[in-house]
C-alpha cells in the first residue's frame, strides 16, 4: 500500500508517461519534482532527482535525436530515447511502490 509520501512521486512519474499521448504532462510533473524536492526523506528525494533528471537528459536526448534525422539515424534514436524514458519511469514507479530509493539517480543511465 502506498504511503502520502509516495504518492507524489507516483504522480510525476505517471505525468511523464502520460506524455506521450498528452504531451504537456511532463512539464507539469517536472514542475512538481522541484517544488516537492527538499521536503521529503533522504529515499525520496533521490526520486526526486532522479525524475528531474530524467526530464531534462530525455529533453537532451530528444533534441540530439532530432538533429540527427537529417542523416536518418535520428528516427531509430527517437525510438531508443523513448524506452530509456519508459524504462527510467517505470523503475521509478516500481522503487517508488517498495519505498525503496533510487541507487544513482545523477546516472545518464537506466
Amino acid at each position: 500500500m502506498a504511503s502520502g509520501e509516495t504518492t507524489q512521486i507516483k504522480i510525476i512519474y505517471v505525468l511523464y508517461l502520460a506524455g506521450f499521448v498528452l504531451g504537456i504532462t511532463p512539464i507539469i510533473g517536472l514542475v512538481m519534482a522541484y517544488m516537492a524536492r527538499g521536503s521529503g526523506p533522504e529515499w525520496l528525494e533521490s526520486h526526486y532527482t532522479y525524475a528531474i533528471r530524467t526530464f531534462w537528459i530525455g529533453l537532451l536526448y530528444g533534441m540530439v535525436a532530432s538533429v540527427l534525422t537529417v542523416v536518418l539515424i535520428g528516427f531509430l534514436l527517437y525510438a531508443v530515447v523513448a524506452i530509456w524514458f519508459i524504462v527510467r519511469c517505470v523503475k521509478g514507479l516500481m522503487r517508488a511502490d517498495k519505498e525503496q530509493p533510487i541507487e544513482d539517480p545523477a546516472t545518464w543511465m537506466v
